[in-house]
This record gives structure tokens, C-alpha cells and sequence, in this order.
């Protein structure tokens, strides 16, 4: 009875589109067979090659012969042509192992006495009933070859040496190092101390400037919708034209209100008889100055939002408070902070990793700045991300800005999805539709 079913999978094991062509379906069986024809031929030319790339990232280095220097294996390039090889494999291996379920279930169709769709009704079977699979598929073979094989790539020089000024290719070879630069990053002490170092301010930093502006924009946001406060329309323009303006040059100007030597800020508290500050210069100045901006920046943000959220709390719970006779503290307790944090939940963890993350503002308003002394290519107020921008741009330690960017995903990834799953808003989504 499963005579069909059994030689259209033999035969599309043998050859991807013998088995449509035996299912009589001969559109769709040469299709597969010119795919697997092209893919057979690519495969043979480049597999030996990716598989020796990615196992030896090259063998022979640039070398100087009569005078002349002769170009050898360039160990990165050899790595990316080899992860696009490999990638292929795995497209061409899903695409056989389809071949093979799809003989096998036109097989089994025809022993039940149905009749093998043509390629038009093969087609329209498509569009009715499997649009949404093939429409993602092209887009999924972009995203994998785009965004996959990059981050890929990145993880894997994080187990080279790829650094420099020994590692650095076309004069010199790469090699794979195992977990020796992550070892070195978190136990040898001229890198270990840098990377706690700015570790802890990262985290320090993405708290305090996450708590400031949430919180900052939440109490202005209350503060402007009270009952008798008049113009509100003028009070959420003022307030939300730092949000506005281009942040370059809203935090390149701030650098400059800030400079200790000609900034105003030093120069009005001079007027008031105050000495200036070393906004900028110092270790612990620079910190508050940052946060401080960041303030400026994100509190409109949190204020739109906590002002959008105030508008779909419902009167009659306020009524109810106050007809239990609760304070204004008490309703704000009860009723509004339960319903803002329910709400805006996910947006305060994207906010929380994004602070983690946020590069533009410590680039441009102290470039990292002041210089620590004691620590490797990094000032006090970096972040790991932009001490990962200096180690890449910079410094050419690539292996070392790899393993940065990992355990900056490792960070966010894992803090992001243990407090969303722990939300309210996660546990009870049906609660708001």
C-alpha cells in the first residue's frame, strides 16, 4: 500500500526532484533539480576550501620573496567566505530535507487515490494556504546571510587573537585562541581591572540614569496634569523641546555649557560668588554631568508617556478612592503608580537596556573622558559600549572588543528577559486589551 510514499522518498533522497518527477509533478522535480544541480556544483568548489579556512584561518603569511612582499591568506577574509559557505550548507540541507517531506506526502496522497497537484494548483495551494511561510522565506534567507553571519562572525573573533599589532591581517596571521581572551579580559589584571572597572559604572550608570528620567518625567507629568494648572499646552511644548532638537547638538552644546575653563554654567556660579567646577575634568563631576544631561534629555520622553498612560486610567477608580475616603498620596498609591508601572513596564526595561547601550550620550559630551591612569584604553565615565568603540577604532583589539560585545549581550539579554517575565504586564497581558 506505501509503494508510492517509499520510492518518492528513495528517489528524492537520491536526488532532490527525482521524487516530484515520479509524483508526476515535473515543474516543481526540475526546479529542485537545478537547485540541487547549482548547489552540488557550489559546494564542491567551496566546501573543501570553508572547511580548511575555518579550522585554520589560513597558513601562510605575507612573505617577502626577492625583494618583493607576496601577499599570503588573508585569515579574515577566509573566515567570512567560509561562514557564507557553511551558512549555504545549512540552506541547501533544508531545502533536501523539504524535497524529501514533500515526495514523501504527494506519495502518500496518491496512495490514498488523490490526484498530484499540477505546478499551477502546487501554486495556489501556496498562496491560499502556506502565503504567510513562503513570504518570510526569502526576507529569513536575507536576515540569515545579513544579520546571522555578522553576529556569527563577531562571536568568533572573540576566539581568535585578531588583534593588534601582532594579529593583524594582511601582514600577519590570525589564529583561533580558545577562551584565552575572555580569560585574559576577566582574570589578567591589566585587563580585569579596566573591565570591572567599567563594568560597575555601566551598571551604576544604566540605573541612575534609567530612575532619574522615569521618575523625573512621571513627576512632571503629574505635575502638569493638575486640576487649576493653566496653559498646559505651553508647559508640555517647553518641556518637550530637549526632546526635539537633534540630540547631537543638544549634547555637543552641552559640552560646551560644561567646559570648566569658558562654559556659562562656571561662569554664573562664579557671578554668585561660587568657584566653578570641574564639570568635565574630574572623575566624580563628570559622572553627575552625564547623568545630569541624560536628564535633561530622557525626562520629556518618560513625561509623554507616563502622560499618554494618565489618560486611560479610569475616573471612576479615583471616585471609588475618594469615596473610601483616600489622600491624594493615598490615590497615587493605590491607583495611579500601580497603573503607570503596569503599563510602561516593558518600555522602563527597553529604557534600562538601552542606558546600557547608550553611546551617544558619553561620546559626545566627554568622549569617555577624564583619562584613568590605571586603565586600558578607557576613561572614567566609558561605558563598556564605548570602550568596545575605542578597543575596535582605536586600538585594533578586536578580539577583545568581541568578547566586550558578548558579555554586554549576555548582560542585556538576560536581565531583560528575567524582569519582563517577572512583570505584571507580562504575567496578566490580558488585563489591558
Amino acid at each position: 500500500m506505501d509503494r508510492h510514499r517509499n520510492k518518492a522518498t528513495v528517489l528524492s533522497i537520491l536526488c532532490m526532484g527525482l521524487g516530484q518527477l515520479y509524483n508526476r509533478q515535473f515543474i516543481k522535480g526540475l526546479l529542485f533539480l537545478i537547485f540541487e544541480v547549482f548547489g552540488v556544483t557550489y559546494l564542491i568548489n567551496n566546501l573543501p576550501r570553508a572547511l580548511w579556512g575555518i579550522v585554520t584561518l589560513g597558513d601562510t603569511p605575507r612573505m617577502l620573496v626577492k625583494g618583493k612582499w607576496v601577499d599570503g591568506d588573508h585569515s579574515i577574509f577566509i573566515l567570512i567566505s567560509s561562514l557564507i559557505t557553511l551558512l549555504f550548507l545549512v540552506v541547501f540541507i533544508i531545502v533536501y530535507v523539504m524535497n524529501v517531506r514533500d515526495a514523501r506526502k504527494v506519495g502518500h496522497e496518491r496512495e490514498l487515490g488523490k490526484r498530484a497537484n499540477n505546478f499551477r494548483q502546487s501554486i495556489r495551494y501556496v498562496l491560499d494556504y502556506k502565503f504567510a511561510v513562503a513570504f518570510l522565506s526569502i526576507p529569513a534567507i536575507g536576515i540569515l546571510f545579513f544579520t546571522i553571519m555578522p553576529i556569527i562572525f563577531m562571536v568568533l573573533l572573540a576566539f581568535t587573537n585578531y588583534s593588534a599589532p601582532k594579529h593583524i591581517p594582511p601582514a600577519m596571521l590570525v589564529d583561533w585562541v580558545g577562551f584565552g581572551t575572555f580569560r585574559n579580559l576577566l582574570a589578567l589584571k591589566t585587563w580585569s581591572h579596566t573591565f570591572y572597572g567599567v563594568l560597575t559604572w555601566t551598571i551604576i550608570w544604566a540605573i541612575l540614569s534609567t530612575i532619574t528620567t522615569y521618575f523625573g518625567g512621571m513627576l512632571v507629568a503629574l505635575l502638569i496634569n493638575q486640576k487649576g494648572i493653566r496653559f498646559k499646552g505651553v508647559w508640555r511644548t517647553i518641556l518637550i523641546l530637549p526632546y526635539a532638537i537633534p540630540q547631537i547638538i543638544s549634547l555637543l552644546v552641552m559640552r560646551n555649557l560644561f567646559n570648566g575653563q569658558f562654559g556659562p554654567v562656571n561662569q554664573y556660579l562664579q557671578y554668585f560668588g561660587l568657584g566653578g567646577l570641574p564639570w568635565l575634568t574630574d572623575e566624580f563631576w563628570a559622572r553627575v554631568t552625564v547623568i545630569l544631561v541624560n536628564m535633561w534629555v530622557g525626562i520629556p520622553v518618560s513625561m509623554i508617556l507616563i502622560m499618554g498612560v494618565l489618560t486611560t486610567i479610569p475616573r471612576d477608580m479615583y471616585e471609588a478612592a475618594e469615596v473610601d475616603g483616600a489622600s491624594g498620596f493615598q490615590k497615587f498609591k493605590i491607583v495611579t503608580l500601580p497603573m503607570i508601572l503596569f503599563t510602561t513596564a516593558p518600555t522602563l526595561i527597553m529604557q534600562f537596556a538601552g542606558n546600557i547601550n547608550n553611546f551617544n550620550m558619553i561620546f559626545l559630551l566627554t568622549g569617555g573622558d577624564p583619562v584613568k591612569g590605571d586603565y586600558q584604553y578607557a576613561g572614567a565615565t566609558d561605558l563598556l559600549v564605548t570602550w568596545l568603540y575605542k578597543l575596535t577604532l582605536t586600538q585594533n583589539k578586536y578580539n577583545m572588543a568581541s568578547a566586550v560585545g558578548i558579555i554586554i549581550f549576555l548582560i542585556i539579554a538576560s536581565f531583560s528577559i528575567y524582569n519582563y517575565r517577572r512583570t505584571a504586564s507580562f504575567k496578566e497581558e490580558d488585563m489591558i486589551q
